[in-house]
């Protein structure tokens, strides 16, 4: 009883944190892996499929990982939380519960433990999962996009060695920022898994990841990618809950 007092307080720490920070219905889509690590095989006991239908069920927009994407998706995947069940079963029961992770793959929301006790491990499993969702429907999900208001003041921009500076006036967006500066270079330097790109301060403006496209790379400080575009390089994070897009050139 004890435990289960502890893991509550703990959980409602948790959800609550995240709740000052962005809330779950900022998030436009639920992306499942086809195949769970604790399962021998895809959809074993049809629980990667349960997974989607019962997010559907509950209003969100769900995809099996290996199934086609919504554009904006596959160009920013931090519009999507990824659905994870995972296996906390003990000798006399199967227990399951739900973790939901950011595209930076921070958990930012855990569910109650799902648990059966039928023999039929199909049957557990499924009934667990079931179980565990008790809390995916209390949070009585609908998509909200995030349109604050935004006021970007002007900032200086070094676009070059000779220090020119270029003044962005002031202005109120309302949906997208879309921040384009011409010939904005930063120098890459490498390292284990990727890269650190720093202007001509010189100071750290991204750190990127390497993905499994050579020209697309995730910013981990930002959440968010940057891809090249012909010679330039566009980079894609959210400010504010607002989508801010900015062109560089980067020598690597």
């Amino acid at each position: 009883m004890i435990k289960k007092i502890i893991y509550l307080i703990f959980l409602f720490l948790a959800i609550n944190a995240f709740s000052q920070e962005k809330s779950i219905n900022n998030y436009k889509y639920i992306i499942i892996p086809t195949q769970f690590e604790w399962l021998s095989s895809p959809d074993k006991h049809q629980v990667n499929s349960l997974t989607k239908f019962l997010f559907k069920k509950y209003g969100f927009t769900a995809f099996l990982s290996d199934e086609k994407l919504p554009s904006d998706l596959s160009i920013n995947r931090c519009l999507a939380l990824t659905a994870n069940v995972e296996n906390s079963s003990k000798m006399l029961s199967i227990a399951n519960f739900i973790e939901l992770k950011d595209c930076s793959n921070n958990v930012i929301f855990t569910s109650i433990e799902g648990k059966s006790k039928s023999k039929d491990y199909k049957k557990a499993y499924q009934e667990a999962i079931r179980n565990a969702f008790v809390s995916i429907q209390k949070l009585n999900y609908s998509y909200t996009p995030n349109e604050e208001v935004v006021v970007v003041k002007e900032v200086p921009i070094i676009v070059n060695p000779e220090v020119k500076v270029v003044h962005k006036k002031e202005s109120i967006v309302k949906k997208k920022i879309k921040e384009t500066v011409k010939e904005n270079v930063l120098y890459a330097q490498e390292l284990s898994n990727g890269f650190q790109l720093v202007n001509t301060k010189p100071e750290t403006v991204f750190k990127i990841l390497k993905s499994s496209k050579k020209e697309l790379f995730f910013i981990i400080n930002k959440n968010g990618i940057i891809f090249k575009n012909g010679n330039n390089w566009i980079a894609e994070y959210y400010k504010n809950g607002q989508l801010v897009q900015k062109t560089y050139q980067i020598k690597f």
